[in-house]
């Protein structure tokens, strides 16, 4: 199986990736927790989490299954799992299993999974479908495929008018450079109706916030590293990009300045063939 590298990650992994991981999924954690809440996640099930990362939403799964159910981590990052690892062990979890490898790559076992998740994975893909194909063959029949992923509209800072207004398409850019897909979202829902899936929920959500919401630290704690990180692959120069971020530094400043996040969008199918 091949292994993923450091480099393979489009955002990196280190320690301050990480700690952005953690402050992300507080954030974004409401959202996640509604979406399960629709799909009724039960105790006993077993869970599989596609790019777990540091295993955040693995845990939110463990607490749901319970212990009978089990939850299955699927990272390429030794990093994040053996971060994930070591927390599971302080916990005293035994029903978590680890899998370092991706979506495509993975032996995964057939029709075992009762619900499969992946959240801000497959927008960085180059195949989506590909990347679906071995996951829905893990599922069982009833099971539920979900994601929670992008399209990328939405993404605002208001007051409008500043050199910040182009963010939107140069994180899009920055998306597409390694062959991911900003607009994911969209593009779901028909390749499960091709294999075999009925889609049972799609909604979307944006979240907004002045500079002392959640939303907008946790847009800073991108854009503050990921702008210049947009200026070193040349997507923008370094003019631009500095002018982006004092736009950005000036509405950080502004109690009436909201900041809009992009759309994500909950997905989720029953597969029944």
């Amino acid at each position: 199986m091949k292994k993923s590298s450091n480099s393979d990650y489009l955002f990196g992994v280190n320690q301050t990736e990480l700690e952005r991981l953690q402050f992300q999924h507080s954030v974004w954690k409401p959202v996640t927790d509604k979406f399960f809440d629709r799909l009724n996640i039960r105790q006993g099930w077993k869970c599989l989490d596609v790019g777990a990362g540091p295993g955040l939403v693995a845990m939110d799964l463990r607490t749901r299954v319970g212990d009978h159910g089990e939850v299955t981590a699927l990272e390429p990052s030794a990093f994040y799992l053996d971060w994930f690892r070591g927390q599971s062990k302080k916990k005293g979890l035994t029903n978590i299993k680890y899998i370092e490898g991706t979506a495509e790559e993975a032996d995964l076992a057939e029709n075992y999974f009762d619900f499969v998740f992946s959240r801000w994975v497959i927008s960085f893909v180059p195949d989506p479908e590909k990347f679906l194909i071995r996951l829905i063959a893990s599922l069982k029949k009833g099971g539920i495929l979900a994601l929670q992923d992008y399209y990328y509209e939405g993404l605002s800072l208001y007051p409008l008018g500043g050199t910040f207004d182009r963010m939107r398409d140069v994180v899009q850019a920055y998306y597409r450079s390694r062959g991911g897909d900003p607009y994911v979202a969209g593009k779901v829902p028909g390749i499960f109706r091709k294999h075999g899936l009925r889609v049972i929920d799609y909604t979307p959500n944006c979240l907004a916030g002045g500079p002392e919401s959640g939303i907008m630290e946790w847009a800073h704690k991108f854009f503050s590293v990921h702008t210049q990180a947009m200026i070193d692959k040349g997507i923008i120069q370094q003019e631009e990009g500095d002018a982006m971020l004092a736009d950005w530094e000036v509405h950080r400043e502004n109690p009436d300045a909201i900041f809009f996040s992009p759309i994500v969008v909950d997905i989720a199918a029953v597969f029944s063939s």
